[in-house]
């Protein structure tokens, strides 16, 4: 219970001492919601991102990721991971955010990380380290690269590669990591292509590859 009041007292801080700043002239350019699928023989891959900041509160946002994996042999799905988050920002680039995370046999926990964004027009990098508020720690590093350079007028070339590692820190463990590659193209707002998944889980590591076609959308 502390480590949720810890959590609460902290975002209601920042929040008042960000609402008394004046509200900026104009709007704040937001990144899209971010939705994609990847179809294989295994199952279907889903991930949704939104990173988002206050029209009226510009250091003041929120970060969620959720994602799922489904197999086409089993009406269970055990594979998932919900995450919410409040984040403050330090300087250009830089955020602070507090919140939960979900994910199976777990329940609901508190988190808290800090995370580190460069973009331009052909780049992106994020890097979001975080921690469990509990006594049955999980440290975790999620990491994510894009390229996506003008092709022509219509169309960009589109790579990603993005990987997650999950410790048990208190018995010091592997618990779940992946890496995810994409390669396709853009056109607007709607992405596709091949991609693969790379995901391993548990203390032995156990495999699970797959490989199949994604679809990615924009939506703002």
């Amino acid at each position: 219970m502390k480590y949720y009041l810890l959590v609460i007292s902290l975002t209601c801080m920042l929040s008042l001492n960000s609402f008394a700043q004046q509200a900026p002239p104009n709007p704040i350019p937001n990144p899209p919601v971010n939705m994609e699928m990847l179809v294989d023989d295994r199952g279907l891959s889903y991930q949704a991102i939104i990173n988002k900041k206050f029209q009226s509160v510009p250091r003041l946002g929120v970060f969620s990721v959720m994602n799922f994996q489904t197999d086409w042999k089993s009406s269970q799905m055990n594979d998932y991971m919900i995450q919410g988050n409040l984040t403050f920002n330090l300087i250009k680039g830089l955020d602070i955010s507090s919140g939960f995370i979900w994910v199976p046999f777990q329940g609901i926990r508190p988190s808290a990380g800090i995370m580190y964004t460069y973009a331009n027009r052909e780049w992106l990098l994020v890097a979001n380290p975080r921690v469990d508020l509990h006594k049955k720690t999980n440290g975790e590093i999620l990491a994510l690269v894009e390229y996506k350079p003008q092709l022509n007028e219509k169309l960009k070339l589109y790579t990603r590669a993005q990987a997650l590692y999950t410790q048990n820190l208190p018995d010091d463990y592997h618990a779940r990591s992946y890496v995810m590659l994409r390669a396709g193209v853009t056109f607007k707002d709607v992405t596709f292509g091949v991609g693969g998944n790379l995901d391993y889980y548990g203390p032995q590591k156990m495999r699970d590859h797959n490989i199949g076609g994604f679809v990615n959308f924009n939506l703002f």
